[in-house]
């Protein structure tokens, strides 16, 4: 296994710790509203710069999806060789001039960069700092950190929408005008120019942060560079690992899926407003996947305690049986029914998430801890992004023909993919176990 017994490490002050991990829940709060604000500005940046809806559909998928799961694999492998501080410094620099970059452009192709600079920032943050937590913390409060941590990615979806809204209202009303910098852009811009200065003072923090020791890091940093020697320990645990990041990203498939498809379902089928949309959806999402970063990362903890990772991801596999017959979606046939549907999901997959991504960091080296993260999340875009938002789109168009049928094409993608993901959560669960033996 990628860790040494606890007695034997000395862990940082709980103050030191947990301070650390509200940082970083703050800086996924940003990033992920940097990434998901374009979804409320379409409209305004659609008349200014005259571009078209594929325009914008490649600005907020493509364009951010590809560079950042691409990049994160890299990033991942140098938060194992250098201070993963320094790799967090550069993403939150990275994703602040890109979102800048975003306000004043003044033509799709310069929007398009900026997308790219904001992707291959954000892609430095998640791993480097779930290796980080995996050193600041013992088996018995991971799961919670790492929980708080994803958190911030949570509340940023969200806060994109809400604090994004007010923002551009104040812009629209002048609120702004006398401001430098940002007092003569129209209000668009002043909302992305106000994202990107808000990461100098996130950065400033971020700056204060020591790096924590490496925690079973027996062969030093000169081997670290290794990185022959890094694939063939991950090679011995591949029948762990792989079932894992599979696992994973195949439960966000549904993630993507129910909320890229779940308002037009509300719309299509049973006639909401986008405005009644919003109110009825976006909190109880918000809610359960918050409780679950907590409270899944505190119950997945305590399994570790008595099973070590092979109890985290038996537990990954348990929440995954739970949350699959809310894949049954298209079985609603009232706006309560898919909103309760919807948020259920979002609350058991997260639990499994977060037990997953723990579980991770465990069964690695410390060497590899940073990479191994790199793969979830490259699984989690590519296969959950990718498959989960467009292949409902496809089944709904080429399959039904029917718009009305977005409920059956949402149930037949989440249903296989949420199937799948406990068969691999299981079995990841028993080859954890064969490796601590």
């Amino acid at each position: 296994m990628g860790e040494q017994p606890e007695a034997s490490s000395h862990w940082p002050s709980p103050a030191r710790s947990w301070s650390i991990v509200g940082l970083f829940c703050v800086a996924a709060i940003l990033s992920y509203t940097d990434r998901q604000i374009l979804g409320l500005l379409v409209d305004p940046i659609r008349a200014d710069l005259r571009i078209s809806d594929t325009q914008i559909g490649v600005l907020q998928g493509i364009a951010f999806a590809l560079v950042y799961s691409f990049a994160g694999l890299p990033l991942g492998r140098l938060a194992d060789i250098v201070q993963r501080r320094t790799v967090i410094l550069a993403g939150v620099a990275l994703w602040s001039v890109g979102t800048l970059l975003c306000g004043y452009a003044g033509s799709f192709w310069i929007l398009f960069a900026g997308r790219l600079v904001v992707g291959i920032g954000e892609a430095a943050l998640a791993p480097a700092a779930t290796s980080m937590i995996a050193d600041l913390f013992p088996t018995r409060h991971r799961g919670a950190a790492i929980g708080l941590f994803c958190m911030g990615m949570v509340i940023g979806g969200g806060a994109a929408i809400s604090i994004g809204g007010a923002v551009l209202g104040i812009a629209a009303r002048g609120g702004f005008a006398a401001w430098p910098m940002i007092g003569a852009l129209v209000p668009w811009r002043a909302v992305l120019v106000l994202l990107g200065l808000s990461g100098v003072p996130l950065f400033a923090l971020l700056a204060l942060v020591r790096e924590p020791a490496r925690h079973g890091d027996h062969d030093g940093a000169q081997d670290r560079g290794d990185l022959r020697a890094v694939v063939a320990q991950l090679w011995a645990i591949r029948r762990a690992l792989v079932p894992l990041v599979l696992a994973c990203a195949l439960m966000s498939v549904g993630d993507f899926a129910m909320l890229s498809w779940a308002p037009a379902l509300l719309g299509r089928r049973f006639l909401l407003s986008p405005e009644a949309i919003g109110l009825a959806l976006g909190a109880p999402i918000v809610v359960a996947a918050a409780l679950a970063s907590l409270g899944g990362g505190v119950v997945s903890d305590r399994f570790a305690l008595r099973h070590g990772p092979a109890g985290r991801l038996f537990m990954a596999g348990c929440s995954a049986v739970i949350a699959a017959p809310f894949a049954l979606i298209a079985l609603a046939d009232g706006p309560n029914q898919v909103i309760a549907a919807v948020a259920l999901w979002s609350l058991f997959s997260t639990v499994a998430g977060i037990a997953g991504m723990t579980a991770n960091q465990e069964i690695v080296p410390n060497r590899a801890r940073g990479l191994a993260a790199s793969f979830i999340a490259f699984g989690n875009i590519m296969l959950g992004l990718g498959g989960g938002a467009t292949l409902t789109g496809f089944v709904t168009d080429h399959g039904f023909g029917d718009p009305l049928a977005v409920g059956k094409s949402l149930t037949l993608v989440i249903l296989p993919a949420g199937l799948a993901a406990i068969l691999l959560f299981f079995l990841a669960s028993r080859a954890a176990r064969s490796l601590s033996a």
